[in-house]
Protein backbone atom coordinates (compact mmCIF):
# COMPACT_ATOMS: atom_id res chain seq x y z
CA UNK A 1 0.00 0.00 0.00
CA UNK A 2 1.00 3.57 -0.75
CA UNK A 3 1.46 5.45 2.49
CA UNK A 4 1.77 8.79 3.19
CA UNK A 5 3.05 10.56 6.50
CA UNK A 6 1.94 14.40 6.73
CA UNK A 7 2.92 16.47 9.13
CA UNK A 8 3.95 20.62 9.73
CA UNK A 9 8.01 20.15 9.43
CA UNK A 10 10.34 17.83 8.57
CA UNK A 11 12.17 17.51 11.74
CA UNK A 12 9.06 16.52 13.35
CA UNK A 13 8.51 13.18 10.77
CA UNK A 14 12.56 12.95 11.32
CA UNK A 15 12.38 12.86 14.82
CA UNK A 16 8.91 10.98 15.69
CA UNK A 17 7.88 9.28 13.20
CA UNK A 18 10.90 7.55 10.95
CA UNK A 19 10.42 4.18 13.18
CA UNK A 20 6.96 3.74 11.87
CA UNK A 21 7.98 4.52 8.75
CA UNK A 22 11.06 1.79 8.93
CA UNK A 23 8.24 -0.68 10.14
CA UNK A 24 5.59 0.03 7.68
CA UNK A 25 8.21 -0.42 5.26
CA UNK A 26 9.03 -4.18 6.87
CA UNK A 27 5.27 -4.64 6.43
CA UNK A 28 5.98 -4.21 2.73
CA UNK A 29 4.26 -0.88 2.38
CA UNK A 30 5.82 2.33 0.26
CA UNK A 31 6.00 5.07 2.04
CA UNK A 32 6.87 8.90 1.20
CA UNK A 33 6.82 11.74 4.00
CA UNK A 34 4.97 14.76 3.11
CA UNK A 35 6.03 18.29 5.03
CA UNK A 36 7.69 21.68 4.55
CA UNK A 37 11.07 21.32 4.03
CA UNK A 38 13.67 22.77 6.72
CA UNK A 39 16.72 20.82 6.41
CA UNK A 40 15.64 17.52 7.94
CA UNK A 41 13.91 16.04 5.02
CA UNK A 42 17.56 15.11 3.75
CA UNK A 43 17.78 12.57 6.36
CA UNK A 44 14.43 11.39 5.62
CA UNK A 45 15.85 10.54 2.33
CA UNK A 46 19.33 9.36 3.43
CA UNK A 47 17.10 6.75 5.44
CA UNK A 48 15.82 5.56 1.93
CA UNK A 49 12.29 7.09 2.19
CA UNK A 50 10.67 9.50 -0.45
CA UNK A 51 9.51 12.90 0.25
CA UNK A 52 7.46 15.56 -1.14
CA UNK A 53 7.82 19.01 -0.53
CA UNK A 54 4.86 20.82 1.11
CA UNK A 55 4.20 24.70 0.83
CA UNK A 56 2.98 25.32 4.60
CA UNK A 57 3.17 28.53 6.69
CA UNK A 58 2.98 26.28 10.20
CA UNK A 59 2.07 29.71 12.11
CA UNK A 60 -0.28 31.14 8.97
CA UNK A 61 -3.81 32.60 9.24
CA UNK A 62 -4.29 34.02 5.79
CA UNK A 63 -7.55 32.10 4.53
CA UNK A 64 -6.16 32.29 1.07
CA UNK A 65 -2.65 30.74 2.05
CA UNK A 66 -4.01 28.46 4.11
CA UNK A 67 -6.93 27.13 1.25
CA UNK A 68 -3.67 26.74 -0.99
CA UNK A 69 -2.13 24.71 1.78
CA UNK A 70 -5.07 22.65 1.76
CA UNK A 71 -5.20 22.92 -2.60
CA UNK A 72 -1.74 21.77 -2.82
CA UNK A 73 -1.62 18.83 -0.45
CA UNK A 74 -4.53 17.63 -2.19
CA UNK A 75 -2.70 17.48 -5.45
CA UNK A 76 0.53 15.95 -3.91
CA UNK A 77 -1.46 13.03 -2.40
CA UNK A 78 -3.19 12.14 -6.17
CA UNK A 79 -0.11 12.55 -8.05
CA UNK A 80 1.61 10.43 -5.80
CA UNK A 81 -1.30 7.66 -6.19
CA UNK A 82 -1.68 7.80 -2.10
CA UNK A 83 -3.75 4.98 -0.23
CA UNK A 84 -3.27 5.50 3.03
CA UNK A 85 -2.73 9.31 4.63
CA UNK A 86 -0.80 9.15 8.18
CA UNK A 87 -1.14 12.62 9.53
CA UNK A 88 -0.05 14.33 12.63
CA UNK A 89 -0.01 17.51 14.06
CA UNK A 90 -3.29 20.45 13.80
CA UNK A 91 -2.61 21.38 10.76
CA UNK A 92 -1.26 18.27 9.35
CA UNK A 93 -5.00 16.55 10.44
CA UNK A 94 -6.89 18.92 9.10
CA UNK A 95 -5.86 20.09 5.81
CA UNK A 96 -5.45 16.01 4.77
CA UNK A 97 -8.93 15.82 6.07
CA UNK A 98 -9.84 18.54 3.53
CA UNK A 99 -7.58 17.60 1.08
CA UNK A 100 -9.09 13.98 1.52
CA UNK A 101 -12.40 14.52 0.92
CA UNK A 102 -14.23 12.84 -1.97
CA UNK A 103 -11.30 10.40 -2.42
CA UNK A 104 -11.08 7.02 -1.13
CA UNK A 105 -8.32 6.59 0.70
CA UNK A 106 -7.80 5.53 4.26
CA UNK A 107 -7.10 8.25 6.66
CA UNK A 108 -5.97 8.04 10.03
CA UNK A 109 -5.14 11.11 11.81
CA UNK A 110 -2.93 11.15 14.97
CA UNK A 111 -4.34 13.73 17.85
CA UNK A 112 -0.57 14.57 19.74
CA UNK A 113 -2.14 17.17 22.09
CA UNK A 114 -5.01 19.99 21.64
CA UNK A 115 -2.69 22.72 21.04
CA UNK A 116 -2.77 26.71 21.27
CA UNK A 117 -6.55 27.51 20.64
CA UNK A 118 -7.67 25.11 22.95
CA UNK A 119 -4.93 25.99 26.00
CA UNK A 120 -6.03 29.26 25.85
CA UNK A 121 -9.43 29.08 24.43
CA UNK A 122 -10.47 32.39 21.99
CA UNK A 123 -12.00 33.27 18.69
CA UNK A 124 -10.37 31.00 16.50
CA UNK A 125 -11.44 27.79 18.73
CA UNK A 126 -14.96 27.55 17.34
CA UNK A 127 -13.39 28.03 13.77
CA UNK A 128 -10.52 25.41 14.53
CA UNK A 129 -13.66 23.04 16.23
CA UNK A 130 -15.26 23.41 12.70
CA UNK A 131 -13.00 22.39 10.68
CA UNK A 132 -11.47 19.60 12.85
CA UNK A 133 -15.53 18.76 12.84
CA UNK A 134 -15.59 18.77 8.58
CA UNK A 135 -11.94 17.32 8.36
CA UNK A 136 -12.58 13.95 10.81
CA UNK A 137 -15.59 13.54 9.02
CA UNK A 138 -13.97 10.81 6.69
CA UNK A 139 -11.47 9.29 9.09
CA UNK A 140 -11.22 6.04 9.18
CA UNK A 141 -10.15 6.19 13.01
CA UNK A 142 -8.79 8.96 14.77
CA UNK A 143 -6.47 7.99 17.53
CA UNK A 144 -5.51 10.20 20.63
CA UNK A 145 -2.47 9.59 23.04
CA UNK A 146 -4.67 10.47 26.24
CA UNK A 147 -7.85 10.29 27.60
CA UNK A 148 -8.52 14.01 28.63
CA UNK A 149 -8.07 14.71 24.90
CA UNK A 150 -10.19 12.45 23.64
CA UNK A 151 -12.70 13.04 26.10
CA UNK A 152 -12.86 16.90 24.73
CA UNK A 153 -13.39 15.20 20.90
CA UNK A 154 -15.99 13.25 21.87
CA UNK A 155 -18.09 14.87 24.81
CA UNK A 156 -17.33 18.45 25.13
CA UNK A 157 -16.65 19.70 21.40
CA UNK A 158 -18.43 16.63 19.79
CA UNK A 159 -16.16 16.44 17.09
CA UNK A 160 -15.81 13.07 16.70
CA UNK A 161 -18.07 9.53 18.12
CA UNK A 162 -15.99 7.68 20.02
CA UNK A 163 -16.81 4.33 17.81
CA UNK A 164 -14.20 5.93 15.82
CA UNK A 165 -11.40 6.70 18.38
CA UNK A 166 -8.57 4.50 19.53
CA UNK A 167 -6.28 5.95 22.47
CA UNK A 168 -2.54 4.79 22.02
CA UNK A 169 0.35 5.26 24.74
CA UNK A 170 1.82 8.69 23.12
CA UNK A 171 4.17 8.34 20.66
CA UNK A 172 5.67 5.49 22.46
CA UNK A 173 9.96 5.34 23.30
CA UNK A 174 12.27 2.82 22.02
CA UNK A 175 13.37 0.77 25.07
CA UNK A 176 16.24 -0.44 23.41
CA UNK A 177 17.21 3.19 22.64
CA UNK A 178 16.81 4.31 25.92
CA UNK A 179 18.15 2.19 28.77
CA UNK A 180 19.70 3.52 32.25
CA UNK A 181 23.17 4.54 32.10
CA UNK A 182 26.32 3.67 34.21
CA UNK A 183 25.56 6.73 36.28
CA UNK A 184 22.71 6.69 38.97
CA UNK A 185 21.21 9.83 39.39
CA UNK A 186 22.03 11.69 42.80
CA UNK A 187 25.41 10.04 42.62
CA UNK A 188 27.37 13.30 43.60
CA UNK A 189 26.50 16.25 45.78
CA UNK A 190 24.76 18.72 42.99
CA UNK A 191 21.91 17.81 41.72
CA UNK A 192 21.19 18.81 37.91
CA UNK A 193 17.43 19.85 36.65
CA UNK A 194 17.06 19.33 32.75
CA UNK A 195 13.84 20.94 31.16
CA UNK A 196 13.83 19.22 28.19
CA UNK A 197 11.31 21.02 25.12
CA UNK A 198 11.09 24.28 22.94
CA UNK A 199 11.45 27.47 24.83
CA UNK A 200 7.86 28.31 24.73
CA UNK A 201 5.33 29.87 27.23
CA UNK A 202 2.78 26.87 26.92
CA UNK A 203 5.81 24.38 28.16
CA UNK A 204 6.29 26.15 31.25
CA UNK A 205 9.70 27.76 30.51
CA UNK A 206 9.14 30.60 32.19
CA UNK A 207 8.13 28.75 35.33
CA UNK A 208 11.03 26.71 34.98
CA UNK A 209 13.33 29.59 35.10
CA UNK A 210 11.75 31.69 38.14
CA UNK A 211 11.66 28.44 39.98
CA UNK A 212 15.35 27.83 38.95
CA UNK A 213 16.49 31.77 40.35
CA UNK A 214 14.93 31.35 43.49
CA UNK A 215 16.60 27.64 44.48
CA UNK A 216 19.77 29.09 42.65
CA UNK A 217 19.92 31.67 45.70
CA UNK A 218 20.43 28.84 48.44
CA UNK A 219 21.78 26.18 46.51
CA UNK A 220 24.40 27.67 44.07
CA UNK A 221 25.39 23.91 43.62
CA UNK A 222 22.52 23.07 41.39
CA UNK A 223 22.53 23.47 38.06
CA UNK A 224 19.24 24.36 35.81
CA UNK A 225 19.36 23.74 32.03
CA UNK A 226 16.84 24.21 29.31
CA UNK A 227 17.29 21.72 25.97
CA UNK A 228 15.24 23.10 23.85
CA UNK A 229 14.71 25.39 20.03
CA UNK A 230 14.93 28.73 20.68
CA UNK A 231 13.59 29.42 17.37
CA UNK A 232 11.70 32.72 17.17
CA UNK A 233 9.10 31.18 14.75
CA UNK A 234 5.94 30.49 16.94
CA UNK A 235 3.79 33.23 19.30
CA UNK A 236 4.41 31.42 22.51
CA UNK A 237 8.60 31.54 21.76
CA UNK A 238 10.55 33.31 24.22
CA UNK A 239 11.68 36.76 23.11
CA UNK A 240 15.73 36.21 22.24
CA UNK A 241 16.04 39.42 24.26
CA UNK A 242 14.49 37.83 27.08
CA UNK A 243 16.67 34.43 26.57
CA UNK A 244 19.64 36.99 26.58
CA UNK A 245 18.98 38.34 29.73
CA UNK A 246 18.53 35.11 31.27
CA UNK A 247 21.41 33.46 30.39
CA UNK A 248 23.61 36.67 31.54
CA UNK A 249 22.31 36.33 35.11
CA UNK A 250 23.64 33.05 35.02
CA UNK A 251 21.66 30.74 36.93
CA UNK A 252 20.07 28.93 34.04
CA UNK A 253 22.16 27.69 30.74
CA UNK A 254 20.32 26.69 27.49
CA UNK A 255 21.61 24.06 25.44
CA UNK A 256 19.99 24.46 21.84
CA UNK A 257 18.18 21.85 20.06
CA UNK A 258 20.09 18.87 19.96
CA UNK A 259 19.03 15.16 17.45
CA UNK A 260 20.11 13.01 20.17
CA UNK A 261 19.37 13.83 24.07
CA UNK A 262 20.69 10.70 25.48
CA UNK A 263 23.87 12.07 26.54
CA UNK A 264 21.92 14.81 28.21
CA UNK A 265 19.52 12.89 29.84
CA UNK A 266 22.24 10.71 31.18
CA UNK A 267 23.71 13.62 32.69
CA UNK A 268 20.46 14.21 34.63
CA UNK A 269 19.23 13.90 38.17
CA UNK A 270 15.75 15.24 37.10
CA UNK A 271 13.80 15.99 33.96
CA UNK A 272 11.40 18.76 34.30
CA UNK A 273 8.13 19.99 31.49
CA UNK A 274 5.90 21.90 33.51
CA UNK A 275 3.83 22.49 30.26
CA UNK A 276 0.30 23.99 30.10
CA UNK A 277 -1.29 20.31 27.85
CA UNK A 278 0.50 17.61 25.84
CA UNK A 279 -0.63 14.61 23.98
CA UNK A 280 2.10 12.40 25.81
CA UNK A 281 5.45 14.40 26.13
CA UNK A 282 8.09 11.86 24.96
CA UNK A 283 10.64 13.74 26.17
CA UNK A 284 9.38 12.34 29.49
CA UNK A 285 9.15 9.11 28.86
CA UNK A 286 12.76 9.26 27.28
CA UNK A 287 14.06 10.42 30.63
CA UNK A 288 11.72 7.65 32.40
CA UNK A 289 12.96 4.84 30.54
CA UNK A 290 16.92 6.33 31.44
CA UNK A 291 15.55 5.87 34.79
CA UNK A 292 15.54 9.87 35.92
CA UNK A 293 12.89 11.11 38.15
CA UNK A 294 10.76 13.79 36.36
CA UNK A 295 8.65 16.60 37.69
CA UNK A 296 5.66 17.61 35.21
CA UNK A 297 2.43 19.12 35.69
CA UNK A 298 -1.58 18.10 36.54
CA UNK A 299 -2.22 18.51 32.94
CA UNK A 300 -3.47 16.41 30.16
CA UNK A 301 -0.87 14.10 28.51
CA UNK A 302 1.48 15.43 31.09
CA UNK A 303 -0.10 13.57 34.09
CA UNK A 304 -0.04 10.15 31.88
CA UNK A 305 4.10 9.86 32.27
CA UNK A 306 3.82 10.18 36.05
CA UNK A 307 3.17 7.96 39.53
CA UNK A 308 3.05 10.79 41.79
CA UNK A 309 5.27 10.10 44.68
CA UNK A 310 7.07 7.03 43.13
CA UNK A 311 8.40 7.71 39.89
CA UNK A 312 8.12 11.83 40.16
CA UNK A 313 5.94 14.56 40.50
CA UNK A 314 3.51 16.18 39.60
CA UNK A 315 2.65 20.21 40.76
CA UNK A 316 0.19 22.78 39.98
CA UNK A 317 -0.25 24.19 36.21
CA UNK A 318 1.00 27.17 35.51
CA UNK A 319 2.83 27.99 38.92
CA UNK A 320 6.30 28.52 38.85
CA UNK A 321 6.14 28.44 43.46
CA UNK A 322 4.24 25.10 42.83
CA UNK A 323 7.04 23.54 40.17
CA UNK A 324 9.80 25.70 43.28
CA UNK A 325 7.93 23.16 45.74
CA UNK A 326 8.15 19.93 44.33
CA UNK A 327 11.90 20.40 43.19
CA UNK A 328 12.86 21.58 46.33
CA UNK A 329 10.99 17.90 47.77
CA UNK A 330 13.14 15.94 45.55
CA UNK A 331 16.27 18.23 46.51
CA UNK A 332 15.45 17.11 50.29
CA UNK A 333 15.40 13.23 49.05
CA UNK A 334 18.08 11.29 49.77
CA UNK A 335 20.10 9.54 46.80
CA UNK A 336 18.28 6.06 47.77
CA UNK A 337 14.57 7.54 47.47
CA UNK A 338 16.20 9.41 43.69
CA UNK A 339 17.52 6.25 43.10
CA UNK A 340 14.50 4.04 43.89
CA UNK A 341 12.17 6.48 41.62
CA UNK A 342 14.45 5.96 38.51
CA UNK A 343 14.19 2.58 38.98
CA UNK A 344 10.36 2.33 39.51
CA UNK A 345 10.03 5.07 36.50
CA UNK A 346 11.76 2.88 34.26
CA UNK A 347 9.63 -0.26 35.19
CA UNK A 348 6.53 1.83 34.50
CA UNK A 349 7.67 2.66 30.48
CA UNK A 350 8.27 -0.61 29.83
CA UNK A 351 4.93 -1.86 31.48
CA UNK A 352 2.25 0.95 29.45
CA UNK A 353 4.79 3.33 26.76
CA UNK A 354 6.52 0.83 24.51
CA UNK A 355 7.10 2.08 20.87
CA UNK A 356 6.48 -1.69 19.72
CA UNK A 357 2.60 -0.82 20.55
CA UNK A 358 2.21 1.55 18.88
CA UNK A 359 3.63 0.68 15.57
CA UNK A 360 2.33 -2.38 15.92
CA UNK A 361 -1.21 -0.67 15.68
CA UNK A 362 -0.56 1.54 12.75
CA UNK A 363 0.70 -2.09 10.85
CA UNK A 364 -2.86 -3.59 12.18
CA UNK A 365 -4.65 -0.93 10.70
CA UNK A 366 -3.16 -0.53 7.51
CA UNK A 367 -3.83 -4.39 7.58
CA UNK A 368 -7.35 -4.35 7.59
CA UNK A 369 -7.51 -1.95 4.76
CA UNK A 370 -5.74 -4.41 2.32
Amino acid sequence: MKVAIVSNSAWYLQNFRLALARHLRHQGHELVFIAPPDGYESRLREAGFGFVPWSLAGAGVNPFTELGAVLALRKILKTHAVQAVLAYTPKGNIYAGLALKGRSCLFVPNISGLGRVFIAPGPLTALVTRLYKHALSGANCVLFQNEDDRRAFVQQFRIVPEALTLRLPGSGVDLQRFQPPARPVASGPSRRFLFVGRLLRDKGVVEFVEAARRIRAERPDCEFVMLGSSRPDNPAAIDPKQLGEWLAEGFVRHIEQLDDVREELALADCVVLPSYREGVPRSLLEAAAMARPVITTDAPGCRDTVLHGRTGLLCEVRSAQALEQAMRQLLAATPGEWQAMGREARAFVEAHFSEQRVLDTYAQLLAARR
